[in-house]
């Protein structure tokens, strides 16, 4: 009997897009840092293992120019879920982007998706608009992506209200102290088992949060914050 799939996940992979475009201008640590995830990787996962990659792809600005980064993280072990990032600007048609992906796989966008006993859905989420300093524009698209992720949850429990539902999402939800926020009240609403996150980077990945707020667990996925390695959710009953 085949084993169950584990689920792992990592984001931020900054590929160069067919740009020579290299993240060592962030800190030396970034050297060759595919290579580096690569290797664990392959070490890691296996075919039927499930990898989430919540967003910043590729630095490319076009759907070609992202195809080689993506056939690259195709060519390793696992079947993949892709969110959008703020960065990947190439993800623009969404029919395109899952024609350019292929087999083994997904990219969700205000939808969920069922595999096994599993349940993905997720929206890339955006800045928490500050109360002391206010601005409409940062209001306007948070409370959309908020709109976006509902749209996904209701989509992942319309194809299961039992299966457990494990989120992404491209910004973090809460701040470093587990702040309630209407995403947070989002995911334990519709019971969201699991939350991975990227976009922090650096020292901001001291910040991040990584804990349990209304009994659903966030996880910083940065692949720097993580070493360039891949993260391996819980596994629960």
């Amino acid at each position: 009997m085949a084993e169950a799939p584990r689920v792992f996940a990592i984001g931020d992979l900054h590929l160069p897009g067919s740009m020579d475009k290299s993240m060592d201008m962030f800190g030396s640590h970034w050297e060759n840092h595919f290579d580096k995830i690569r290797t664990d990787w392959k070490k890691k996962a296996r075919e039927q293992d499930i990898i989430l990659i919540p967003g910043d792809i590729s630095w490319a600005m076009h759907l070609e120019e992202a195809r080689e980064d993506l056939e690259a993280i195709q060519g390793l072990p696992g079947i993949k879920v892709f969110l959008r990032g703020n960065h990947d600007y190439w993800w623009k048609s969404i029919t395109r982007v899952r024609e350019a992906l292929g087999l083994g796989s997904y990219a969700l966008q205000h939808d969920g998706l069922m595999m096994g006993e599993y349940l993905f859905a997720g929206s890339r989420g955006w800045e928490r608009p500050s109360v002391e300093m206010p601005d409409p524009e940062v209001e306007k698209i948070y409370q959309r992506e908020i709109l976006r992720l509902e749209m996904s949850l209701q989509h992942a429990r319309r194809l299961d209200a039992q299966k457990r539902l494990v989120a992404l999402c491209h910004y973090p939800p809460t701040d470093a102290q587990g702040t309630r926020t209407p995403v947070t009240d989002l995911m334990a609403g519709y019971g969201v088992s699991d939350v991975v996150y990227g976009h922090l980077h650096g020292y901001a990945c001291g910040s991040a949060f990584s804990g349990t707020v209304d009994g659903v667990g966030y996880h910083c996925v940065s692949c720097d914050c993580l070493g360039f390695t891949l993260y391996q959710l819980p596994e629960k009953a």
